[in-house]
């Protein structure tokens, strides 16, 4: 019976999957072949049975549980890529190249060196590669990442305190627009929403479907209402806690959104309700003049 895994490597990016006949537990360390090549991987799910179709099967074997030999490989993998960022950067430099290396990999038997590089622009590379290539004596790839690879990699605390999202546990990036923070009434100050990447706060993303599946059921921001034989606009909502905020020329209150329903005035004609509001306030006068 063959079983399907899904490993992660370098703790990066979704788990790939692949198939064993054999026992293999869950954080148990393997050895894969990937499109980087061969890799040294932790197993990240549980085994599911899997039916392998010898005409269309999109899977590979686990090549084999990694031994004491490979985790050592690995380690001296690890301090080799790390000496080799110094290295890197010191070529680029004399060329004069605008990138900042931030990662180096190498695959379990280094045949291959990924490294990643931040820039504004696109670097030509070409003459570095050849500098590379005859230092280190294998496959060289240069990667260009953006600001939320790099916030992912390097990690840091976020605004709320804890570790970054994306460094922890988000595997995907997803689309973040400003429409997400007007969506959930935020104050649109940029430095605020932003992240330590620069860019939008990825957990604008996480409520955005609940309160565009509230705000369904609410009135709109603007709509005026009647209530205490005033009229008020409605300046804000608090979807969380029920409350809306109404306001006018003389008063600014805030009220249960129980308290304005099906009060919306939806002809609303300013002339006609200025008229009804100042004969509201002279009745009113009229009578505490009478009382006093």
């Amino acid at each position: 019976m063959d079983y399907l895994f899904g490993v992660s490597f370098n703790n990066q990016g979704k788990p790939q999957f692949f198939l064993a006949n054999y026992e293999i537990n869950l954080n148990d360390s393997v050895v894969c072949e990937t499109l980087k090549g061969i890799e040294l991987g932790k197993v990240v799910t549980n085994p599911k049975e899997y039916v392998v179709n010898e005409e269309d099967n999109p899977f590979t074997y686990i090549l084999r549980l990694a031994n004491t030999e490979d985790l050592a490989l690995y380690q001296k993998n690890l301090k080799e890529a790390q000496d080799a960022l110094k290295i890197v950067q010191n070529q680029a430099d004399k060329l004069s190249l605008d990138m900042k290396v931030t990662t180096s990999e190498y695959t379990l038997d280094q045949s291959k060196l990924t490294i990643s590089y931040l820039s504004e622009d696109r670097v030509d590379f070409r003459e570095l590669l050849k500098i590379l290539a005859s230092i280190y004596r294998c496959r060289i790839e240069l990667r260009q990442i953006g600001p939320r690879d790099k916030a992912k990699i390097i990690g840091g605390i976020g605004i709320c305190g804890l570790p970054l999202c994306c460094s922890t546990f988000l595997n995907e990036f997803d689309g973040i627009s400003i429409t997400m923070a007007k969506n959930q009434m935020l104050a649109l100050n940029i430095p605020k929403l932003s992240g330590h990447c620069g860019k939008l706060i990825c957990c604008l993303k996480y409520e955005d479907e609940v309160y565009t599946l509230e705000k369904q059921n609410l009135p709109k921001v603007g709509l005026r209402v009647n209530y205490n034989d005033q009229v008020y606009r409605i300046s804000s909502i608090n979807i969380l806690n029920k409350m809306v905020r109404l306001e006018n020329p003389d008063s600014i209150v805030i009220v249960p959104l129980s308290a304005i329903e099906n009060k919306i005035i939806t002809n609303y004609n300013p002339n006609q309700q200025m008229k009804r509001t100042n004969d509201i306030k002279k009745k009113k006068k009229e009578k505490k003049d009478e009382e006093n």
